[in-house]
């Protein structure tokens, strides 16, 4: 690349960053040309071409890409500082590429409309409202224990590997779509992430690659936490880039599933949600109502937790502040921890279909 083509290249970040800026302020622009125009093709075709290939594309695209870092602060580590500018030039020309790259194959879906808009309901909600669909979801929780537990003080074990797991998870969607058709989710793209030990110390179930559009999971997480954490990543592979609507897509499919396991973990998650807002609203409440709940649902909240737990470190909280800050930038105000917007939907989305807990 010329030098001059490289500082347009380099210095084209400025406009671009203008550009989203101003794209964000058009949601409806966004979700018609974009979320719902030029991104399912783009999607799909990411889909097609890596799909198939059991191993993780965009890990190792990260892995030769920070070769190629490290090899080139290495052999031009005498040179920083009589070409300064030049380097500076290269790495925000690069960085200006990946900016466009970034936005263009996923990260528009951050200014699409709220969820709430196309689902059709209600982002607010009273705690009687909250309490009613608490009850309902402890009703369906304990009697989905019931069929696959043999004590109700007994965590529920899946009798399936990892990758059946993860082979399962279209089929949520596929009967998702039938009442959301823009739910629809083929040739799947779904792996274990090849730096899962790290994803794990850093406090991070998966995530989506948005140059491959690979669905990536943290392959150590217990199984219990594979139906939703997949679900949630396919439905950031679909365009929800917010993690509170992927939370919500991604219990919708998991409950949605065949699979009365998948259902388990669908509605424990979602119940887990709403216990964690009332004990917010109103403590004395929640330890009346979690008495009515199996012992060894919480068995399985226990296990999550102490899978967790056991790989605290002090670098964690320094990636989840980074990734808390990048959400903020990208209109996620709640950033991981958006979970009343969640409850929200699920209260809603109850309120509106109460056949959907039967």
């Amino acid at each position: 690349m010329q030098r001059t083509t490289k500082k347009i290249v380099a210095f084209s970040i400025i406009p671009q960053v203008i550009i989203i800026k101003l794209l964000s302020l058009k949601p409806e622009w966004i979700e018609t040309f974009y979320s719902n125009g030029i991104y399912p093709w783009i999607s799909k075709a990411m889909h097609f071409s890596f799909g198939w290939i059991p191993v993780s594309i965009g890990d190792l695209l990260y892995t030769l890409a920070s070769i190629y870092v490290i090899r080139w602060l290495y052999k031009n580590r005498k040179h920083f500082i009589k070409d300064f500018k030049t380097y500076c030039i290269d790495v925000l020309a690069t960085i200006s590429i990946a900016f466009f790259a970034f936005h263009m194959l996923w990260a528009l879906n951050y200014n699409r409309l709220p969820l709430h808009h196309t689902l059709e309901v209600d982002n607010s909600y009273t705690t009687e409202e909250l309490k009613d669909t608490t009850r309902q979801l402890i009703e369906k929780v304990n009697s989905l224990h019931d069929s696959l537990s043999v004590s109700d003080t007994l965590k529920v074990e899946f009798p399936y590997s990892k990758s059946e797991l993860l082979a399962q998870i279209p089929n949520g969607y596929s009967n998702l779509s039938k009442q959301y058709p823009h739910l629809s989710y083929s040739h799947a793209s779904i792996k274990p992430s090849l730096y899962s030990l790290q994803l794990t110390y850093m406090g991070f179930s998966g995530y989506l690659n948005p140059f491959t559009n690979e669905a990536q999971i943290d392959d150590m997480i217990p199984k219990y936490k594979y139906p939703t954490t997949g679900s949630h990543e396919v439905a950031h592979q679909l365009g929800y880039a917010a993690e509170n609507e992927a939370n919500f897509i991604g219990f919708m499919a998991a409950t949605h599933n065949d699979n009365i396991y998948f259902k388990y973990s669908g509605y424990a998650f979602a119940l887990k949600h709403c216990l964690a807002e009332i004990y917010l609203r109103d403590p004395d409440y929640f330890k009346e109502i979690k008495t009515t709940l199996n012992k060894g649902v919480f068995k399985n909240y226990a296990e999550v937790r102490n899978f967790w737990d056991s790989y605290q470190n002090p670098i964690e909280p320094l990636f989840k502040t980074t990734y808390n800050s990048y959400l903020e930038a990208n209109n996620q105000a709640g950033g991981i921890e958006s979970y009343s917007y969640v409850v929200a939907l699920l209260v809603n989305y109850f309120e509106k279909r109460p056949s959907h807990l039967i």
